[in-house]
């Protein structure tokens, strides 16, 4: 029995939303390992669900590098076979999307559309016409006015959703950007629920919508009201890696995303304009969650805080989430800024191959560096970003201690850890990003009665044999929530 495990970092509310969408993923998480198959998918989806033409079929977990071809799927690829459906596959980053023609028509994108600032609009060979892939700024506007079930159907998935945590031994999920409207929404169903929800939700409002939250009564930072707490801001500003879309100082070995040459990446957003949200966020004793995955826009972070006059004594507890990219001297600067990571170790397995050819054997080894941060003493969490990498958190303990990549590949061996430091990153580490850590995160008198009961020790587990751990059960405040069935 181990405590209750703490989701540090993944988005609840697409549990809601994948009801109505297609796997299109590469292995292990799908069955796509080329456009056939990807077409496939579409095809089998489309004719279970009689959609009808004009409606949408949405695709979850579309990843480029897992297809045999190489490169990325185009508009025309889908035209070819849903000419009068509207089609879009959500890249595995969560970042963008691949729309066919109807959808594009539907979102008002062509060949006389700009790409915006901190966006990526792909283009036909030879022309200004879209080939279909949209990457972050270009893709919000588009992520937002998406159809999503009714509010009746989602408060009525809510149970199944909080079960696709409980299930995985997780006793507190994260909602890691929550528009207002989805806010909302968890607010209202946790007050219809009876004792409220049955475990607890943590809910980061995004930076795009400050003006409405902040200083607004009705939203209540730092405390729990049936279950749900919104815990602080959460600013985006830089993209993925795989995407390449993270802003880096050094240029991408393989080029962008539409054949860029000397590419970095890009931020979000100026660097002023996000330094100033930092600051309004950190004056208004707001916690600040910030998306940066290269070092460039770990810089960014780090010269915003610094630039706020916060230090660790002010015990702020900036999260820089994601943090993969991280340089060594940038540790030194997360100890007397107070700034504390969450990791994503799955990368190593996913793309730790794709992040070799894109930055390099000695960026890509030190990439989530759980180890170097513990030894500084930097308190760390470990994080899926479900949907995208599965919520298992035996995956997770394992990518932080193998290292390995789907090519078996070791990425970054100075940087494995021990079970107990991985176990760290799923219970001590988050609760102490949360402002938890006597609430919950160990098994201690006074402690939440909140508890996963495991199949092995992991501590007492060969390497190899982790990923085959079970959850039995998980408790959560004293209270069964999830049983196994052969239990």
């Amino acid at each position: 029995m181990l405590p209750g495990f703490i989701d540090a970092h993944s988005h609840f509310m697409f549990a809601l939303n994948m009801v109505n969408q297609v796997n299109v993923a590469p292995p292990p998480v799908g069955s796509v390992t080329d456009i056939p198959s990807l077409i496939d998918a579409l095809k089998k989806f489309q004719a279970d669900r009689n959609t009808p033409e004009g409606e949408w079929i949405i695709g979850w977990g579309y990843d480029q590098d897992g297809l045999v071809e190489g490169r990325h799927i185009t508009k025309t690829d889908i035209d070819a076979y849903f000419p009068d459906h509207r089609v879009m596959l959500i890249h595995v980053s969560s970042h963008g999307a691949v729309l066919n023609s109807r959808a594009l028509e539907w979102a008002k994108i062509d060949a006389t559309t700009a790409t915006p600032v901190g966006g990526v609009i792909t283009r036909m060979p030879g022309s200004q016409e879209p080939a279909g892939l949209l990457m972050e700024t270009a893709y919000l506007p588009v992520f937002e006015n998406l159809p999503k079930p009714t509010e009746a159907e989602q408060l009525a998935l809510m149970d199944n959703a909080q079960m696709d945590y409980a299930r995985e031994g997780y006793t507190h999920a994260q909602e890691g950007f929550t528009h207002l409207k989805d806010l909302d929404l968890l607010r209202k169903a946790a007050a219809q629920t009876e004792g409220g929800f049955f475990i607890d939700i943590a809910a980061m409002p995004g930076f795009t919508e400050v003006g409405e939250w902040l200083g607004n009564p009705d939203y209540k930072f730092g405390v729990y009201e049936n279950g749900l707490k919104l815990q602080g801001m959460k600013i985006v500003q830089d993209g993925s890696p795989q995407g390449k879309t993270a802003l880096f100082t050094i240029s991408y070995l393989t080029g962008g995303p539409d054949r860029q040459e000397n590419w970095y990446g890009e931020s979000t957003m100026p660097y002023e304009k996000f330094a100033k949200i930092v600051k309004v966020a950190l004056d208004a004793n707001i916690q600040v969650f910030v998306h940066a995955n290269g070092d460039g826009a770990i810089d960014h972070v780090i010269k915003a805080v610094d630039e706020a006059g916060i230090t660790a004594e002010d015990d702020r507890r900036t999260v820089v989430m994601h943090s993969q990219f991280q340089r060594p001297d940038h540790l030194d600067d997360y100890l007397r800024l107070g700034l504390t990571p969450s990791y994503f170790t799955v990368h190593t397995f996913f793309w730790g191959d794709v992040h070799v050819a894109n930055m390099g054997v000695e960026k890509a080894h030190f990439i989530s560096p759980m180890n170097a941060a513990k030894t500084k003493g930097i308190i760390a969490s470990n994080h899926t970003d479900f949907n995208v990498t599965p919520l298992d958190p035996m995956f997770l303990i394992w990518s932080s201690m193998a290292r390995e990549s789907r090519s078996g590949a070791i990425i970054g061996e100075d940087e494995r850890v021990d079970a107990y430091t991985a176990l760290q990153g799923l219970t001590t580490g988050p609760a102490y990003q949360l402002f938890e850590e006597n609430r919950k995160g160990h098994i201690a008198e006074g402690l939440l009665a909140d508890f996963v009961v495991l199949s092995a020790n992991p501590l007492k587990t060969d390497l190899k044999d982790i990923r085959d751990i079970t959850i039995l059960e998980t408790i959560k405040g004293g209270n069964s929530i999830y049983v196994a069935a052969e239990q």
